[in-house]
């Protein structure tokens, strides 16, 4: 327990550093006290290796005391995404959109041109909406994991808040994760209570 406990306090500090001290990274506008914010992605964002009630999106919820929707599918492809998501805009209308996609599109060797086309347009739909994104990385496989180079290229033409670091950390201690690629409950409580400060240091709440 006190061991999670240190890895916790090590990842926030360090990621407060960042986005803290960072000059290049995008501020947020500050969202209304009943705004929805809208999880998308994958099976991280679902929660796989986890119960619902742990995954990430369901511990932000009731750390930030807003709406926060998981519409996380295990297996979809960016390209799968693309077309989810406007649906989803129109449904429940959040004021903020944390993105973390594209981990299929690298697992299966897709084209990454074709994965970052569709996460920029992905970005594009959210801002001609007016709602703030969050972007969050994905790592490729490997031993010492880093995520994709695919985000920090999408950050770059967007201008976007890139969180790169936070799922290469978790990922990289086997007690944070039920199987290689996804966090158990302890990582997923970990990743939500990351974006809860990150989104406070960037004004959003």
């Amino acid at each position: 327990m006190m061991k999670n406990r240190l890895i916790l306090g090590l990842i926030l500090v360090s990621l407060n550093l960042l986005v803290a001290c960072s000059g290049n990274t995008p501020e947020l506008a500050r969202i209304s006290r009943d705004a929805v914010i809208l999880a998308f992605g994958d099976s991280l964002t679902h929660g796989t290796g986890a119960k619902l009630v742990d995954s990430y999106p369901a511990v932000l919820e009731k750390l930030s005391g807003h709406k926060v929707i998981n519409a996380g599918i295990p297996g979809e492809l960016s390209e799968q995404g693309l077309k989810r998501l406007p649906g989803l805009l129109e449904k429940h209308k959040p004021e903020m959109l944390i993105l973390c996609h594209a981990g299929n599109d690298i697992l299966r060797k897709r084209n990454l041109d074709h994965a970052t086309s569709n996460l920029v347009q992905m970005i594009a739909l959210a801002k001609k909406n007016n709602i703030e994104v969050i972007l969050v990385g994905v790592p490729e496989p490997g031993l010492f994991l880093s995520s994709s180079k695919l985000y920090s290229s999408v950050a770059e033409q967007t201008n976007v808040l890139l969180i790169d670091d936070l799922l290469p950390e978790i990922l990289s201690d086997a007690s944070l994760k039920s199987d290689p690629i996804h966090p158990n409950k302890e990582g997923y409580r970990i990743m939500a209570h990351t974006l809860m400060d990150i989104m406070k240091e960037a004004g959003a709440l």
